[in-house]
């Protein structure tokens, strides 16, 4: 489950393109933060590129990308390249077949970062690994979840819903702000779509003709979807983003990534919710959030905030430059990758707990915080080197590790005994996880 969100510049504060997402995924799946380089490719000798199930082709020159991704996948939840390509996928339940090999949409998005520029060139390219390859495979950790997907899509200028079922799919341009969660959005208002789309509806019997076809309507499977609560948290999405139309800015998506359904209050930590865009787990429906990031894009300077962490009502948002040195860890670091997200992962667990203060904590990632967006604010007026943009990334990032690493050493006992506060089966389900972690 996921919260994909983007606004474009006639709808925020500065003219940038802002976009934004959660990743919700099974507690324990470390989310990893990832560079690799541009390459030039021997395709005599490397032919093929091996994403998470099967070979593609590979082509001879690939871009370099950011990828925030489950650590054991070859593809990526989101992630962006270095011409301010971003893009982010969602899980979707339709009343298509489920194939059990093909790409999956995190490699669909980690394909098209690679080789796109723009987000219209990259509809256009996961609408062809689609067609040619099939979109399958199971997606999840520890357990079977296998799912088609939706996209949204974002440069600098533009950006595109691009929302799948089985071979068929739908995608149109976006005019200002869009949001995307665990359901299909686009009713009859796509600029493009698959030949067949409304053809094989009709054949289907899920409606008369083109006058009556809606594609959210006719292939969305609502059982699941409902289950999903994916309406819930879109709505609270796009309501937010209209209040705020034309004064949207990173802090406005942070907000958003962290914000709780009302049936939290009072509980936070203490039951889950699959109706909050903060997603928390514990339940017997619904994942935790594990990754959250936003991007700023313009073109002037693009700057990038990732929090490494689950729980981004608790974790720090940290700002980063695509810059010949980043605190981000390379393809051949992965072991230090799950470690850095663990260490946060920990907290998290400790916050559960109640093994530590919260307040006094919180206090001090606010803190963090502001210091950073009053940085990232006057850079933003300034003409600036990539050393000082580097400079800033490494001490936002080691300020938040001191934090983390403070808080840390007041509990020195084992995840493993770490008992939660909430019902019977919440504390059951933490006390299960705490083991496995």
């Amino acid at each position: 489950m996921c919260d994909t969100i983007v606004a474009l510049g006639n709808s925020t504060s500065d003219g940038s393109v802002i976009f934004g997402k959660n990743s919700d995924r099974q507690p324990n799946e470390p989310h990893i933060m990832v560079r690799v380089p541009r390459k030039k490719h021997d395709l005599s000798v490397e032919k093929n590129l091996n994403a998470t199930y099967i070979q593609i082709p590979q082509v001879e020159d690939t871009n370099e990308v950011i990828l925030l991704k489950p650590s054991w996948i070859w593809g990526c939840e989101m992630g962006w390249n270095e011409f301010g390509l971003n893009i982010g996928n969602e899980a979707v339940f339709t009343k298509e077949k489920y194939n059990n090999d093909g790409l999956t949409g995190m490699d669909m998005i980690r394909i098209a970062l690679e080789r796109c520029k723009s987000s219209k060139e990259a509809v256009d390219l996961i609408v062809n690994l689609l067609e040619t390859y099939g979109q399958g495979g199971n997606c999840g950790y520890e357990k079977q979840f296998t799912y088609h997907n939706s996209f949204l899509i974002a440069d600098m200028q533009s950006a595109w819903v691009l929302e799948t079922a089985g071979q068929y799919w739908a995608a149109k341009q976006i005019t200002d702000i869009y949001c995307i969660s665990n359901c299909l959005t686009i009713e009859n208002d796509f600029d493009i779509c698959h030949p067949d789309l409304v053809k094989h509806a009709v054949d289907k019997g899920w409606c008369k003709g083109e006058k009556d076809f809606n594609f959210s309507e006719c292939y969305s499977d609502g059982l699941y979807t409902y289950f999903s609560g994916s309406k819930k948290r879109r709505n609270a999405c796009e309501t937010a983003l209209e209040n705020e139309k034309g004064h949207i800015g990173a802090n406005t998506i942070k907000a958003l990534l962290r914000s709780h359904n009302s049936e939290l209050n009072g509980k936070l930590f203490k039951r889950h919710s699959i109706k909050s865009v903060c997603m928390h787990g514990g339940g017997l429906i619904g994942d935790q959030t594990t990754g959250s990031y936003i991007a700023s894009l313009n073109d002037k300077k693009c700057t990038y905030w990732v929090t490494g962490a689950s729980a981004p009502c608790i974790s720090v948002f940290k700002p980063l430059w695509l810059t010949e040195t980043m605190p981000v860890f390379n393809e051949d670091q992965q072991d230090d990758a799950i470690t850095y997200w663990k260490a946060r992962e920990r907290l998290h667990r400790m916050i559960l707990a109640g093994v530590i203060d919260l307040d006094p904590y919180m206090e001090e990632r606010n803190r963090l915080e502001k210091n950073f967006d009053n940085t990232v604010e006057n850079l933003a007026v300034s003409k600036v080197s990539e050393s000082e943009l580097t400079e800033v990334s490494l001490e936002a990032f080691k300020a938040e590790d001191e934090l983390i690493n403070k808080v840390l050493s007041q509990y020195d006992g084992s995840t493993k005994e770490l008992k939660t506060k909430g019902n019977w089966y919440f504390n059951h389900y933490w006390m299960t996880q705490n083991r496995k972690l």
